[in-house]
């Protein structure tokens, strides 16, 4: 596909876009590369894939089993 820039800009076709609406776009080596990025909460998306592991005192002595103290 060939694009032809305006005095504004470049115009990209939003099917090109999908359903994403925030990109990052970067300059290198004489090319232009536009990636998409995934916005997520962390904060809303914390616990929603949870390590399963067996000790019962996980949310309580969450340092200990982090740094091995």
């Amino acid at each position: 596909m060939k694009l032809t820039a305006t005095e504004k800009g470049l115009l990209i076709p939003k099917q090109l876009l999908g359903d994403n609406q925030e990109f990052e776009i970067l300059q290198e080596n004489g090319k232009i590369i536009i990636t998409s990025i995934n916005q997520t909460s962390s904060i809303c998306d914390l616990g929603s894939n949870p390590v399963e592991y067996d000790v019962k005192d996980g949310a309580i002595r969450h340092d200990h089993y982090l740094y091995n103290s």
